[in-house]
């Protein structure tokens, strides 16, 4: 009995081969969500801080916006509309590159135009977004709708913190 041996796949080591497997792998849509927001909010606020203390006069993001209008939009309205953007380019990236560098790309690609809006936030808003775009390229294997909503809802998590404080709270921001 003669059997065929499949041919072995190489395995490329890359950083995102040491995310926890939560948000490498589209099995518990719960706890994928629960350890990005882990991933993404407190390693983004040590990342702030981090930034603030090396360039301690760099402008700081600003939303001229309160209440739950505040609310909506960075917790529902910009999630959606960046993740459908993200997404798309996504699907390009990953006909172009590795699912790793379609990741490491779209990354990079975020931080330099959140940078934009405030020279330093990108140095910030890479790490998100790298937690976001291997959401998206995990759960594609699920389907489109899948592929959307994971990191969409991520991303209002993420931002939720935040958006609270920008919304009720603003002197403290």
């Amino acid at each position: 009995m003669s059997e065929e041996i499949a041919p072995r796949r190489e395995i490329v080591s890359t950083p995102i081969n040491y995310l926890p497997y939560q948000v490498r792998q589209p099995r518990n849509a719960v706890h994928a969500l629960g350890v990005a927001w882990l991933l993404t909010f407190p390693i983004s606020i040590a990342l702030a801080g981090v930034v603030s203390l090396v360039i301690p006069d760099a402008p700081q993001p600003h939303f001229d916006m309160s209440g739950l209008k505040a609310l909506f939009l960075l917790v529902v309205f910009a999630p959606v509309a960046e993740t459908l953007i993200m997404g798309g380019v996504l699907l390009v990236l990953l006909r172009l590159f590795s699912p790793a560098a379609a990741v490491l790309l779209s990354s990079l690609g975020w931080g330099i135009a959140h940078s934009m809006g405030a020279p330093t936030w990108g140095l910030v808003i890479w790490w998100p977004f790298l937690i976001f775009s291997t959401l998206f390229v995990t759960w594609r294997s699920r389907g489109l709708l899948a592929a959307f909503a994971m990191p969409a809802i991520a991303h209002g998590l993420h931002n939720f913190p935040s958006a609270f404080l920008v919304a009720f709270y603003p002197d403290l921001i």
